[in-house]
């Protein structure tokens, strides 16, 4: 834990009365280097604030913000929406500047208003998925030490349950994820004011904490301050996307995610665009969207697109696109290269991190490759380094190291400095880099498995699959599958009297189902006498692994 004197020469004011997230930076030394440059915002500065009352301000108050669940809500409405929630926040539930915040819900105007709202009031804020389990949120809150939790009414049970054990969440209200408002928190702010007088936060208060998908051990949660959320946005939403006030924005990843909460709220809400919000986003869901709304930038996973591409064949107009972003696992050369022929267009390969919140490295619209993940968004830089630190070659394969205006400040955690060497943020993914400075992915140092999108740690599998009786043993890698990037798939060894089979496969992938996030269960269950192991015992996960083609 790093105190609060250490930081008075390098952060600005806090308006945080709480200060359990500023307590908890790291050291200022593991920090990464930070490159400001033009990047200024003024010491006190909120982000609720700039995404509603100030874009009315500006001229966009009857402006379409948000689309979801059957209506259009203008900035005007929402900036009345989201100041009567803080009201009740603060004065009927009792919310202080800083205190944690959790929100659980699916992606709906709903989610939007809360966390804004609650940003407003100065909280920290923690988007969760809404396929999260109680002992998952558990892990959550107690890493977040987080009092408060907004949950959408259709999803109560887990994050109920979860509070029944908790020494920390004490309050758990319900809001209408609908259009109806009729939930707890909806009606304490029915008759609230319209005028919020927001605390006045410092640009370097914690706004937002990003908890990393698929983090094996417990959770790591990465800290971003008020400034960070509108540097992205002023960022690779201004510079690579070029966004206007007349783009209508879809997508499929969840606000939960730092790549959704920047792609679906922060940047269309920065330059008085619309966001339309999915519950299911799945890919005929976004093709009806897209259609419905004339949407023009698009944030999903290579997946996705191929369905997109096979619609486009049976008469799916998609014409309105003129950004298609492509993040959350690599986009084959195949579909970039079909992408274009169909559309004229090419598709914006990028990569991010939770860690970093957004896209550092980019393809642009008049500078694109196939099989490229482009060059450093503006204001970043990048290199390739081997395992002492030391940068490789041109076109040799090692570490992505990064550095620019957002960097990895992961709260009270002794992996920082894992993340952070020297300075620079080294990110996890094996790249190389050609002679004429693009970037070229060419797999993750880890275990992690990305699936759809999404990242899924193998122990976490093994560990639920593990739990139940039939497991004796088990190892759970990823393989490739030609419509999610990779699929899950689970080695199990059984325990004595257990007989391998269809039914007892099934019954296995229920029981992850049941115990952790159900994205994350194995798709393809293997049955095997013995796993692969070295003389020490550890198991050789490498060697059940099919060669990626």
């Amino acid at each position: 834990m790093t105190a609060t004197s250490d930081l008075s020469d390098i952060l600005g004011p806090s308006a945080h009365v709480d200060s359990f997230t500023r307590d908890n930076l790291p050291d200022p030394d593991l920090w990464p280097e930070f490159r400001m440059e033009g990047f200024q915002y003024p010491d006190r500065i909120n982000i609720g604030v700039e995404l509603t009352d100030a874009m009315v301000e500006r001229g966009f108050g009857d402006r379409t913000a948000l689309i979801g669940n059957g209506r259009r809500r203008t900035y005007k409405e929402l900036a009345d929406w989201t100041n009567r929630l803080a009201h009740a926040m603060v004065e009927d539930l009792g919310v202080k500047p800083g205190n944690r915040v959790l929100i659980r819900s699916a992606n709906n105007p709903a989610m939007v208003a809360v966390w804004l709202a609650a940003t407003k009031a100065g909280a920290v804020v923690v988007n969760t998925m809404p396929l999260l389990r109680a002992g998952e949120l558990g892990q959550i809150v107690d890493k977040a030490e987080i009092e408060f939790a907004f949950c959408d009414t259709r999803l109560m049970d887990e994050i109920v349950t979860c509070a029944k054990t908790s020494r920390f969440l004490k309050t758990v209200v319900g809001f209408d994820g609908t259009s109806n408002h009729d939930a707890e928190l909806d009606r304490l702010a029915l008759e609230k004011p319209v005028q919020f007088q927001s605390v006045e936060t410092g640009r370097d208060d914690v706004a937002l904490l990003g908890f990393t998908s698929g983090t094996t051990g417990s959770p790591k949660a990465t800290m971003h301050f008020h400034r960070d959320l509108l540097m992205i946005a002023d960022g690779y939403a201004r510079e690579v996307l070029g966004v206007t006030p007349e783009d209508i924005f879809v997508g499929s990843p969840p606000l939960a995610f730092t790549f959704g909460l920047g792609g679906l709220a922060v940047f269309p809400l920065r330059f008085g665009a619309a966001a339309t919000l999915l519950e299911n986003a799945s890919p005929p869901n976004m093709i009806e969207i897209i259609q419905k709304y004339k949407a023009t930038v698009s944030f999903t996973a290579p997946t996705a697109y191929r369905v997109m591409l096979k619609a486009m064949d049976e008469g799916a107009d998609l014409s309105s696109l003129r950004a298609a972003v492509s993040a959350g696992e690599t986009l084959p050369a195949p579909v970039y290269e079909e992408w274009i022929r169909k559309t004229g267009k090419p598709m914006l390969d990028g990569i991010g991190s939770t860690e970093m919140l957004h896209i550092f490295i980019s393809n642009r619209f008049d500078d694109h490759r196939p099989a490229c993940t482009g060059k450093p968004v503006g204001g970043y830089e990048a290199k390739i380094i081997d395992e002492a630190g030391q940068e490789v070659p041109r076109g040799t394969v090692g570490r992505l190291a990064v550095r620019g205006p957002t960097g990895c400040r992961y709260l009270a955690d002794d992996r920082q400095t894992a993340y952070v060497s020297d300075g620079w943020n080294v990110t996890g993914d094996a790249f190389t880099m050609d002679e004429d400075g693009y970037l070229h992915f060419a797999a993750r140092n880890d275990d992690m498995i990305i699936s759809s999108g999404y990242n899924i740690a193998g122990p976490e599998v093994e560990a639920a699959l593990l739990a139940h009786p039939a497991v004796a043993e088990c190892a759970v890698v990823g393989q490739p599958d030609e419509d999610r990037g990779a699929i899950v798939e689970a080695h199990v060894v059984l325990a004595p009297d257990h007989v391998a089979g269809p039914e007892l496969a099934k019954a296995l992938q229920d029981h992850v189902k049941a115990t952790i996030a159900p994205f994350k269960y194995p798709r393809s269950v293997k049955f095997t006498e013995a796993l692969p192991k070295t003389e020490t015992g550890k198991i050789q996960r490498f060697r059940l692994k099919t060669p990626s083609a």
